[in-house]
Order: structure tokens, then sequence, then C-alpha cells
């Protein structure tokens, strides 16, 4: 740390080096709410289904919520561990609404999970709609 006196106004101005400045605290929020998005849009889009773009809006904030609440080393947690990431998803998913969605077709679908092209992951989802 450096000190500095100002002739002028007869302060002491505190000088920070790049050796002494703190790290940014990084936001993992935005990265979590496109990563979300890019799911629920490929989720949609392996259906054939038109997502309901109002509910898809209101999981995205439902998710934000969520993620704004926890503790700042939680949220960086979820930028490291798919498991916890995929029970916010869910959580947004079903808080939002977006499982009472096409609720009929996607259950049909769903029953017939070996016919979709859908990753693993995504039964955290179409669980949902066998319930």
């Amino acid at each position: 740390m450096t000190y500095c006196r100002n002739d002028d106004t007869s302060r002491i101005i505190r000088l920070t080096t790049m050796s002494e400045s703190t790290p940014p605290t990084i936001d993992h929020t935005l990265a979590l709410r496109e990563e979300f998005r890019h799911h629920l849009e490929t989720f949609y889009a392996q259906l054939k289904l038109a997502p309901p773009y109002e509910s898809v809006e209101s999981a995205i904030r439902s998710l934000t919520t969520s993620v704004h609440a926890l503790p700042q080393s939680e949220r960086a947690r979820l930028a490291t561990d798919s498991t916890a990431r995929w029970r916010h998803f869910r959580q947004a998913f079903e808080s939002s609404g977006l499982s009472k969605k096409h609720r009929g077709i996607i259950a049909g679908l769903a029953r017939n999970r070996a016919s979709l092209n859908l990753p693993a992951e995504y039964d955290q989802f179409l669980s949902l709609y066998l319930t």
C-alpha cells in the first residue's frame, strides 16, 4: 500500500497497486441463465414443440431469483457442479409452470423415452410430466 500526500488540499490519498487489489467477484448468474435458456430451447426443439415463451421467461426469472438468494460461494459452486445446476433448473422449470404446458403431448412422449433424442439430464424435466 502506498500513500501519497496531496499538498494542494492537505489530504492523504491511498493508492492501491495491482498486487494489492482484490480480485473481482464473479457473478455466475448470467452464464446460468444462458445455459438454462439453451437447455429449454433444446428440450422443446427435440420434442418438436413451440416453447411457451411467457413461461420460458418466467422460468428464467425464477432461476435468477433463486440463484441471487444463494450465498456467493454456493453460486460459484453451481458453475462447476452439474448436478446442483440441474436441480436448480428443474426447480425453476416446475415453479414457472412450464411442466403444465403441453402436458398431454409431453407426457405421451416421455412415456416412450427411448424414442426421444435428449441427453439423460433432461429426465429432470421429463419426470415432471410422468407424475
